[in-house]
């Protein structure tokens, strides 16, 4: 392969290596430009002289200040950048560049579970909503039972998942914070894909009873009537109840009402629904310089698709999205959901500097050895992945959408808690990025892997289901690409195909966000 590198913007003063073994000292590119020293793929490199103190510019935006002399041709790292302000929150432009609406995309459909809701599944899954982590290995082991002994007679049922997490005691749950995790756990509870009907366990005496969990609900307790709806009410089962004696009774009676539950979902069937019924989350992990340039640019162009076919997408990450809430303020549909965007950013301002950080500590280990060199150049990189549509609405972790189109739904960069919190703003496909590589998967949604680079793809071949890698060499668009997950994610959405995650079971554990202290 001959030399090649990516100036994503004309501005831009630094551009990528694109080379999978990256590039020898000596190598020249066609414009003429002669490394000086050897540089990693996806690394940069200067594309002119950068003095001591000039920016460093990339995606047409400042990512750092040099804090050396910089000539052309020399790798540009982390250690020779100093870290930028973050956008002044009280300057910013609102709904001042309100991008026009695209032609709508009609006859998009995919095969989904109607819910009463009027929200549709993408799977149909028996949820077992814990109130409290006591309870876990308990459900754990009965999920084990029920999997083994009891759905293979219900056809229709894709899976058995246990809701467990680590909150519901031990914490001060009246507290402000408290309104999230519980919030979160609550909507999990209701999500599409398991009916809005979960089994309920729990241990008795915790802080978050049944009722605080779901308090909009009818709670049967398990030994009351049962009535064979597909509505049907929520059962709760105590294991402190007295009628229970011992473990095995404990089981007994989680595996019985488990079985009544299963029965009813098993008279669920798809039907065609309109991609407007789609609820998409986007979200990365493991980035590299390529996230920016290949995977996140052709997810923000099926985020823009689904926008046109009257879906909802969910960005989020609020680490990764605050040095660059400047290209994002003026798109906002009207001054509200500007300041509602600004509400989220500078809440999680404060959350930062109340323990003494800042958003600094996003980069990881592996974005660096990845290209990137600070949260800036991160940050600009993620919201490509917003596409270009208006934004719509911001939702606060844990909540749902109020409206449709481009959502921002604030959640921590972390990939458990994101996951999670999306999962509560009721997504019913996940789309999640990647350069570097996880293994990463969620049991109540597929989860779409695309890779940055080719290599990772090719390495990872029974792991990454599209690989976006094909945009930086030119075997691809970012259209092509874009227009090649669309039509995978109605696919993997009716059921028609399975990604790797799902193929593999690899599904990680619910990590509710909580801000909240621990008593």
């Amino acid at each position: 392969m001959k030399p090649l590198c990516v100036q994503v913007h004309p501005s831009d003063n630094v551009a990528i290596i694109v080379n999978p073994d990256g590039l020898p000292a000596g190598s020249v590119f066609e414009s003429g430009l002669k490394l000086a020293e050897a540089i990693p793929q996806s690394h940069k490199v200067a594309l002119a002289a950068i003095a001591a103190g000039q920016p460093v510019v990339r995606y047409g935006q400042t990512i750092g200040y040099a804090n050396r002399a910089v000539e052309a041709g020399h790798w540009v790292r982390e250690e020779m950048l100093e870290l930028p302000e973050p956008p002044a929150l009280d300057e910013l432009p609102l709904a001042t560049a309100i991008p026009a609406p695209l032609p709508r995309l009609e006859g998009y459909t995919f095969e989904g579970y109607r819910n009463p809701d009027g929200t549709a599944g993408t799977k149909n899954i028996l949820g077992i909503t814990t109130t409290v982590q006591c309870v876990a290995p308990t459900v754990d082991y009965a999920v084990r039972r029920i999997k083994a002994e009891i759905l293979p007679r219900f056809s229709n049922v894709d899976d058995v998942v246990a809701l467990t997490h680590t909150y519901g005691c031990g914490v001060a749950i009246d507290a402000p914070g408290a309104a999230v995790p519980i919030r979160t756990l609550k909507n999990i509870s209701l999500h599409p894909n398991i009916g809005g009907a979960p089994l309920v366990v729990s241990l008795g005496c915790e802080k978050l009873q049944p009722a605080r969990l779901l308090p909009d609900q009818n709670l049967r307790p398990a030994g009351a009537a049962l009535f064979p709806v597909l509505e049907a009410d929520p059962y709760v089962i105590r294991l402190q109840d007295h009628e229970h004696r011992g473990f095995g009774d404990i089981i007994a009676a989680i595996m019985r009402f488990a079985e009544k539950r299963l029965a009813e979902l098993d008279q669920r069937r798809r039907h065609t629904c309109p991609a407007s019924d789609l609820s998409v989350g986007l979200q990365c992990g493991g980035s590299d310089a390529f996230s920016g340039v290949t995977c996140n640019p052709a997810v923000g162009f099926a985020a823009d698709l689904l926008v046109r076919a009257g879906g909802t997408v969910m960005f989020s990450e609020v680490t990764e999205v605050r040095d660059a809430v400047h290209l994002l303020t003026p798109r906002a549909v009207n001054e509200q959901v500007g300041r509602d965007l600004i509400r989220e950013m500078k809440w999680y301002d404060d959350y930062l500097a109340r323990g003494s950080a800042d958003r600094s500590a996003n980069p990881t280990p592996g974005n660096k050895r990845g290209g990137l060199s600070n949260v800036v150049e991160k940050a600009l990189g993620s919201v490509a992945k917003a596409g270009a549509s208006a934004l719509m609405g911001v939702a606060a972790p844990g909540e749902r959408p109020a409206s449709k189109g481009l959502i921002f739904a604030a959640t921590p960069a972390s990939d458990f808690i994101c996951g999670t919190e999306q999962l509560a703003s009721a997504m019913n496909v996940h789309i999640f990025t990647t350069g570097e590589g996880s293994p990463y998967g969620l049991a109540l949604v597929p989860v779409i892997k695309v890779s940055s680079r080719t290599a990772l793809a090719e390495r990872w071949h029974d792991l990454i289901d599209i690989d976006a890698g094909r945009i930086a060499t030119g075997e691809a668009t970012i259209e092509s690409v874009g227009w090649e997950m669309f039509r995978l994610i109605l696919e993997v959405a009716s059921g028609r195909k399975k990604t790797w995650a799902d193929h593999w079971g690899l599904h990680n554990t619910l990590a509710p966000f909580n801000p909240g202290p621990v008593t």
